[in-house]
């Protein structure tokens, strides 16, 4: 989220779209107190999880329960995060379906997940997510399709002599400016975080109760 840092006064309606335990979105609001964070999830149990851990961080946070895609919301919202499932479904799956969901985008098609973001954003609303870099031809059709302009794009590396596996993505609702592709994140050096993913696990950190899914 650090393509926040380049805004000012950073205020209104977030939504954090499957938002899971809740991290992303505690994350970001803890860092701009002026943002009232959302919360938009389909699984009971995560929805308990993430209620939980805003509890613990003394955040607040409206949550929507049940599929984004089916929701209808009371309101519209000035940015929308997301750590959406990815995985496409051709991928081998897991057996535990909460995991399923979580993970494989059967449950939220990138089209689906795209448009729906686009109807519920304001006008130059923003959109920060991450996704499996494999698809990035179909996210950037997708982006032009629904009107969203790619305003900064980020690769993310397991190491220096790997390739990417992440891609990250800021686009914003009918905007037209030039698209910003930042220097690459490489998660490990050697066997170790690197000195940039120290860093950021170090900024993020935050409590959270761990159970079984």
């Amino acid at each position: 989220m650090r393509n926040l840092n380049q805004f000012k006064n950073i205020n209104g309606e977030i939504l954090d779209i499957g938002s899971g335990s809740g991290i992303l979105g505690l994350l970001v609001a803890r860092d701009n107190p002026k943002l009232s964070l959302n919360q938009s999830e389909i699984q009971e149990k995560f929805q308990f999880l993430s209620q939980i851990n805003s509890k613990c961080n003394k955040i607040e946070a409206n949550m929507y329960k049940g599929s984004f895609l089916q929701q209808e919301f009371d309101k519209k919202f000035d940015i929308c995060v997301s750590n959406p499932p990815f995985y496409h479904s051709s991928v081998i799956k897991s057996e535990n379906e909460n995991l399923k969901i979580a993970r494989y985008n059967d449950s939220m098609p990138l089209e689906e997940f795209i448009s729906k973001t686009n109807r519920v954003l304001k006008p130059k609303g923003k959109f920060f997510f991450c996704y499996d870099v494999k698809q990035i031809n179909e996210i950037l059709l997708l982006l032009n399709k629904y009107k969203f302009n790619l305003e900064s794009i980020q690769f993310v590396h397991p190491k220096k002599d790997k390739d990417a596996t992440l891609v990250l993505i800021y686009a914003r609702k009918d905007s037209k400016s030039l698209t910003k592709t930042l220097s690459p994140i490489f998660v490990f050096e050697k066997e170790k975080f690197s000195k940039e993913a120290l860093e950021v696990y170090t900024k993020c950190s935050t409590h959270s109760i761990k159970v079984e899914i």
